[in-house]
């Protein structure tokens, strides 16, 4: 995983996923794709924390689509 990933993961106050997305080689072209049951699946239980990264990755997928 890319430290780019970790580094976003810290910005949200959610670095304790880091070595879960590691591990699971998510970076930040699959951020966009996740689902909450990917999130689940790596071991993010909490479910603000899952909602909170879905709408993140959004973001990010949204920024990346405008022109």
């Amino acid at each position: 995983m890319s430290g780019e990933v970790t580094s976003w993961l810290e910005y949200l106050g959610l670095g304790q996923y880091a070595d879960a997305f590691a591990a699971n080689h998510i970076d930040m072209a699959l951020l966009p794709t996740l689902t909450a049951s990917d999130l689940k699946e790596i071991g993010v239980s909490s479910l603000g924390h899952r909602k909170k990264l879905l709408a993140e990755a959004a973001r990010l997928s949204e920024a990346t689509d405008e022109p």
